[in-house]
């Protein structure tokens, strides 16, 4: 029986992403001073990193928030690097859960990195339906199929636009923005197109990627007229936060080294 053309790009890509490192990588450091933090999914599986710190790498390679991450050398959130790194070539474009390995190579292999893995109890918020129906509006289903389970988001600070995402998905941008993570105990579910819009505190707001915060101009330029993140998903999304606690995975750094210039 022939196999049809999706599930042959399907093994393609499966063989290439199980090679589990980067074909060619360079790492230096970042001459820059203006709190400008990027990160690449490139096609081809090739990823890269401007302005990174390697507490920010880590968060990117583990998929962990900067608040799980613990221990390490004081250089670990100060020092920043520009990285670049190529896969084997080929046409696809690698989704975070296929370049993540091969990161998780390249910290080991060029930062010597060491850590081990802990479990504590710790705050976080619970994310509860409201009282009444939710405002979600469901999301638009394309002709001929079911709405996308994973979505497209687009988040800026004290804004995001959610289109086709599930309640992981959710739980996800509000985890990044608060520093906390957040249990979905909603019982909702569905795809749904979201738009979000509040007030950030100073020091809230990592971006998509977390651990990044932004520039001190830019929370002294930030409008303080509009709500909260915690009034604005009751009144704009029907949802509530409660803050409570629970087990918590923390990423302990045992050791690490500053990599040479290739």
């Amino acid at each position: 029986m022939a196999l049809r053309p999706t599930v042959l790009l399907a093994l393609a890509a499966a063989s290439l992403f199980s090679q589990k490192s980067f074909e060619v990588a360079t790492i230096k450091p970042n001459a820059e001073n203006d709190h400008r933090v990027m990160f690449r999914i490139l096609p081809g599986g090739g990823f890269s990193a401007t302005g990174a710190n390697l507490r920010m790498l880590i968060t990117q390679a583990y998929n962990v928030k900067d608040f799980q991450v613990t221990g390490g050398p004081g250089w670990l959130a100060t020092d920043r690097f520009d990285v670049n790194a190529k896969a084997e070539a080929t046409t696809e474009r690698a989704s975070p859960e296929t370049f993540r390995p091969m990161l998780q190579s390249l910290l080991a292999e060029r930062f010597l990195l060491k850590f081990h893995k802990e479990t504590k109890e710790m705050p976080v918020y619970a994310l509860l339906a409201g009282k009444g129906p939710h405002k979600m509006k469901a999301a638009e289903t394309p002709a001929g199929g079911a709405p996308q389970q994973r979505g497209m988001m687009r988040i800026g600070r004290g804004q995001a636009t959610l289109q086709g995402v599930n309640m992981a998905g959710l739980v996800q941008l509000l985890s990044q923005q608060l520093g906390r993570p957040v249990i979905d105990k909603t019982g909702i579910e569905g795809a749904f197109d979201v738009e979000l819009r509040w007030t950030p505190e100073p020091g809230q707001g990592g971006g998509p990627f977390g651990g990044a915060p932004p520039p001190p101009e830019a929370i002294a330029q930030s409008d303080n007229s509009g709500p909260s993140i915690f009034t604005a998903i009751q009144e704009q999304l029907g949802l509530k936060l409660d803050s409570t606690k629970g087990p918590v995975e923390i990423m302990i750094i045992d050791s690490a080294t500053k990599p040479t210039e290739n």
